[in-house]
């Protein structure tokens, strides 16, 4: 049996592999496609990894603290239980130096107890278009020193980074792949240079932390109820994912399992369809959640399944990019608002209620695409402060309360994610 091959010899043989194809088959497509080597699988996720726990929010802490106060101690035993699964670190603020120091604090925290941090790299220029979880660097060289910060810190360390969330999803002044324009159009951003400096800032990224020997890194793909599957393949293979470990789904959203399943698996051989000859850069082919599925309708996307069937086939899993899923919120499925709601944007991702914990982290996921179930998202910290689009700055999903800031402890949505845990707490 042929010994397996490292990162770099995949990334070396894929290459060779495109240059020799190029030699005999005109590549007639834009710059950005024409480089792309075909997918290759990287470095994965070792079986039975232990993921690292970080400190709890403060939030949580004094939750429980006062349901054992009340003496509702089985509730507060289960609100541990969710604080001690392990979840990711958000890396939001700081630089130089500092940054450093907060990420290597976490790395050796992570090394006494044997276990790989999670950490969410979450400061890219135009984070979020402006809403709630708004911020992040405020210029190209400002980001790419903050990433050399970031990557000094993690060192020689196992580590995985869930690089920038939403930033494939949300790209100022970006064109999709069916020529629609974003809605995302920033005044403090040129037209003409955002969405290149995007895609340089994200490739910047993943050459940064590759290049670190025990660092994985995966790019934002969304979920199923936003992009299109060759949209998402479209942006990751721009952002550079053919050269990382993959891609991320979910992360902050509610989106169940089996659906995040298939729409991976769409975008991975979606990937694959795109950078083969002599379909080079046809990601706009691929059949995708929207059609011939019907996304309201799960039963139908095995139509989109045949068409991956007989457009790309059986493709071995290590010649596939692969990616992971969060299920920190996950275990309820997403929500739907209720009949005759009159609000003007439902807000389907943020707070919506009575939805609960998904399937525990663990590289045991039983699919070869899928590295890892993690806890991306810190289940129990609130999206922000959601108005389902009424502009009173109270939610009516809710009883017209104010929800807490995005990233702020949410007492109510805890409770509620810990009792409608599927698998259920124990």
């Amino acid at each position: 049996m042929a010994p397996s091959l490292t990162r770099r010899g995949r990334r070396v043989r894929a290459l060779a592999a495109v240059a020799a194809l190029a030699a005999v088959v005109p590549l007639t497509v834009t710059p950005a496609h024409a480089a792309t080597p075909p997918a290759a699988a990287r470095a994965n996720v070792p079986d039975r990894t232990r993921f690292y726990v970080p400190a709890p929010n403060p939030g949580a802490v004094e939750q429980i603290h006062q349901l054992v106060a009340d003496g509702r101690w089985g509730l507060a035993h289960k609100l541990r239980t969710m604080v001690t699964t392990p979840q990711a670190v958000w890396v939001t603020r700081y630089s130089g130096a500092e940054l450093t120091r907060l990420v290597r604090d976490h790395v050796r925290k992570a090394a006494r107890t044997r276990s790989v941090p999670v950490f969410v790299a979450y400061h890219i220029p135009f984070r979020d278009c402006g809403a709630y979880s708004s911020g992040g660097a405020r210029t190209v060289a400002e980001y790419q020193a903050w990433i050399d910060a970031f990557a000094a810190g993690l060192g020689n360390s196992r580590a995985q980074v869930m690089l920038e969330p939403d930033s494939l999803g949300i790209i100022p002044w970006y064109t999709d792949i069916n020529g629609n324009p974003e809605w995302c159009k920033p005044a403090e951003a040129d037209p003409a240079t955002a969405q290149r400096d995007r895609f340089t800032m994200l490739n910047y990224a993943v050459d940064r932390f590759t290049a670190l020997p025990r660092t994985s890194v995966y790019l934002d793909g969304t979920n199923s109820n936003w992009l299109s599957t060759g949209d998402a393949a479209d942006r990751l293979v721009r952002a550079g994912v053919l050269r990382a470990d993959g891609f991320f789904l979910n992360v902050s959203n509610f989106e169940a399992t089996p659906r995040l399943r298939k729409y991976g698996t769409w975008i991975a051989k979606c990937i694959h369809y795109g950078t083969q000859a002599p379909t080079l850069g046809r990601y706009r082919d691929c059949a995708s959640q929207y059609h011939p599925a019907d996304p309201k309708d799960f039963s139908t996307w095995t139509r989109s399944d045949q068409w991956y069937d007989a457009n790309v086939g059986d493709v071995p899993a290590d010649q596939l990019t692969h990616f992971v899923v969060d299920t920190s919120r996950n275990g309820q499925g997403s929500w739907t608002p209720p009949a005759g709601n009159t609000w003007p944007d439902p807000m389907t991702w943020c707070n919506p209620p009575d939805r609960g914990l998904g399937a525990r982290p663990t590289t045991r996921t039983g699919d070869p695409l899928i590295d890892a179930y993690l806890w991306i998202k810190v289940p129990g910290e609130s999206d922000g402060q959601c108005d389902r689009g009424t502009g009173t700055g109270t939610d009516p999903a809710r009883g017209d309360q104010a929800d807490p800031a995005a990233g702020a402890w949410f007492p109510q949505q805890a409770i509620e994610l810990v009792r409608l845990a599927d698998p259920p707490l124990r």
